[in-house]
């Protein structure tokens, strides 16, 4: 008898999902004022990705932060995000390499196009160099799973300027390349801590500009630091 009843259950589904088909088929419309099946509800992050302690072979050790807060769905958000550093013992302040506020839209799987205006200077003083910009960014993301709570992190920054800007040591065209990787475990999906390493290099007039200032073109290091979600 049971086995009768789910049988006559399976040809009832299967019936309504033919009739939904044959509908759908003939253009049949849900009526005027039902929801959507699939609502998009906008929600609010802020995510620090890296905030960490890190030692190069050849320069000052150095505070990195980078952090995002967004607001919207899964397709559209606006974002704000932060990037800098404070070099220890080198005399100067904490400084935006970057501040930006973005528009954001997801392409693809792990991939967003983003576009907005940006900031870079100082943040505690009015002596240092400022200037705004605009901003058109690809980034992706994506860990590597080695169990459920240690994961690795590729990632590679790429950073490519229209136009020259002295006082930041901004040459025009391909100014860097750094490539690192970090090993991370997730104590909760809300903290992580890490290690890693990293290459990079500069290109071009950039280099160049770091050149006459003194300063090394390629370098190595390691990092330390935590990754939080709010």
């Amino acid at each position: 008898m049971k086995t009768k009843h789910y049988l006559t259950l399976a040809s009832a589904a299967l019936g309504m999902a033919a009739a939904t088909t044959a509908q759908a088929e003939d253009g049949y419309d849900a009526p005027a004022g039902w929801p959507s099946p699939v609502v998009e509800y906008p929600m609010t992050t802020v995510r620090v990705d890296r905030l960490e302690y890190a030692s190069p072979d050849k320069g000052g050790d150095a505070l990195v932060w980078d952090f995002q807060a967004w607001y919207g769905g899964d397709f559209n958000r606006l974002y704000v995000e932060g990037e800098g550093q404070n070099v220890q013992g080198d005399g100067e302040d904490a400084e935006f390499e970057s501040l930006n506020l973005l528009y954001s839209r997801l392409i693809a799987d792990f991939w967003e196009l983003q576009g907005g205006i940006g900031y870079q200077g100082g943040i505690a003083t009015n002596d240092h160099p400022e200037r705004y910009f605009g901003v058109i960014s690809l980034e992706s993301e994506y860990d590597l799973r080695l169990t459920q709570r240690l994961y690795l992190q590729p990632r590679t920054e790429i950073a490519v300027a229209a136009s020259e800007v002295k006082e930041f040591g901004v040459g025009e065209g391909l100014n860097s390349v750094r490539v690192g990787m970090r090993l991370g475990y997730e104590v909760t999906r809300r903290f992580a801590p890490y290690v890693g390493a990293y290459w990079e290099k500069e290109y071009g007039d950039t280099a160049d500009l770091s050149r006459a200032g003194g300063n090394n073109t390629e370098d190595t290091g390691v990092v330390a630091g935590v990754r939080l979600i709010f």
